[in-house]
């Protein structure tokens, strides 16, 4: 009888001592995600959806579905201090969430002034390794890529939404594509090369 109260007792001490270990641990990632994750940001009227071609696109090359984030962005009129706010938060939890301390961002359209403004605005070019722009509306928010960040901006001439003229950025990477519609730059084979290219640089 004692022998088993003694041997109840030590296990139940060591379980306690194994709860208690695990009090005051971070919830981050114990081992960072192979590849640096990717967070891609939409724009006026669209969804965290819009890219799933790209995504699966990603997932093709090597890219697995825990490097992949879509944010849908709270305001879908492109409100910029909204916008930033969110893609900040969005930011800190997938970073928190993979174990990286740096994020690639993907923007289509007025998603690429968003990022910009959270870059510039809200301390987020610390925390961006790179910046791909999808016929992004650039310079409603600057006229220069972000010191310190590689920013690849891939616009069409064919894009009667944005023109190429607001895409582009002094400082970028500038890759200039025709026969592609705004909507079809989250949708062509040639976009996905030219994003699995910049970021792979």
């Amino acid at each position: 009888m004692k022998k088993t109260k003694f041997i109840f007792i030590t296990v139940m001490s060591m379980i306690l001592a194994l709860t208690l270990s695990g009090i005051g641990q971070s919830s981050k990632a114990s081992a960072a995600t192979a590849r640096t994750p990717v967070v891609f940001v939409h724009g006026l009227g669209g969804s965290d959806s819009n890219f799933i071609y790209i995504e699966s696109y990603l997932r093709s090359q090597g890219w697995s579905s825990n490097e992949l984030f879509a944010i849908d962005l709270p305001s879908k009129q492109g409100n910029q201090l909204l916008n930033s706010a969110a893609i900040s938060q969005f930011v800190d939890n997938t970073l928190s969430e993979t174990g990286h301390t740096k994020v690639n961002i993907v923007a289509h359209s007025m998603g690429g002034a968003n990022s910009l403004y959270y870059i510039l605005n809200r301390s987020g070019a610390s925390k961006v390794d790179k910046l791909v722009t999808l016929g992004g509306a650039n310079r409603l928010t600057t006229t220069t890529a972000p010191t310190g960040i590689k920013v690849t901006s891939i616009y069409s001439t064919s894009d009667t939404i944005v023109s190429p003229a607001l895409s582009r950025l002094d400082g970028a990477n500038n890759i200039q594509i025709s026969l592609v519609s705004h909507i079809g730059l989250l949708l062509n084979s040639q976009v996905n090369t030219l994003i699995k290219t910049a970021l792979n640089e």
